[in-house]
């Protein structure tokens, strides 16, 4: 369900894309020229076809809203379960001092107070 949800999503999001791109620009910005009818040739008018654009983007717009939405609560639902290490079913590192040793080695902490400070080896 969620798959089909998402990708009715992504459709929504490049059909609303397109329509935003065919509209006209009022400022003359990225449009394409005023003109008579543009890409509506001669069937409409070029304010109804802008009427019909505007009204098609407002569809698109709630609809993508809708889905993302619904994306949100499925995914809210599906993680209520816990933390992604319960779902992974691994077991969370100890975090005590002693249990962090065992883990890394000796090697890698950083030496303590009371060991002899490490001098590189002469080379003769």
């Amino acid at each position: 369900m969620e798959n089909v949800i998402l990708v009715i999503h992504l459709i929504l999001a490049l059909c609303l894309i397109a329509v935003v791109l065919l509209q006209r620009s009022e400022g003359g910005g990225l449009g394409m020229g005023g003109g008579g009818g543009g890409a509506a040739g001669g069937l409409v008018s070029g304010r109804a076809a802008a009427s019909a654009l505007s009204k098609l983007t407002w569809l698109f717009a709630v609809a993508f809203i809708c889905t993302s939405i619904t994306l949100t609560i499925i995914a809210a639902k599906n993680s209520a379960g816990g933390s992604v290490l319960d779902r992974l079913g691994a077991d969370a590192p100890a975090s005590s001092s002693e249990g962090a040793g065992d883990l890394l080695g000796d090697d890698l902490l950083p030496p303590s107070a009371g060991d002899e400070p490490l001098v590189p080896p002469r080379a003769d």
